[in-house]
């Protein structure tokens, strides 16, 4: 039987590509990586592109959790995706390469 403690280490995630697909990840990394993204992505179109939110963000993230920017590029795609999903996030539906910006 798992104790609310760990529950509460978890978080579920969803990806605007996969309708319907949700997978559950670690809180602390979850909410540390869309902390920094928050705080990057431009308020408006057009947005940054996928490279350019990988580098703002990782300057952003702990090291304790992401030493060395380990996985950090997973982690903010991840974010980014279910951000995107929740409808805090949108994309430039025209624009090559693709650009994002919060809602």
């Amino acid at each position: 039987m798992k104790t609310k403690a760990a529950d509460d280490s978890k978080i579920t995630v969803r990806n605007v590509n996969v309708p319907g697909y949700e997978m559950r990840v670690d809180r602390a990394k979850y909410e540390a990586a869309r902390k920094a993204l928050l705080k990057v992505l431009p308020r408006k179109a057009p947005g940054m592109t996928q490279r350019e939110m990988f580098t703002a963000v990782r300057k952003h993230l702990p090291d304790k959790l992401f030493p060395a920017g380990a996985t950090s590029g997973w982690w903010t795609k991840t974010v980014q995706l279910d951000l995107e999903a929740k409808r805090l996030v949108g994309r430039s539906a025209t624009e090559k390469p693709t650009r994002w910006f919060l809602k």
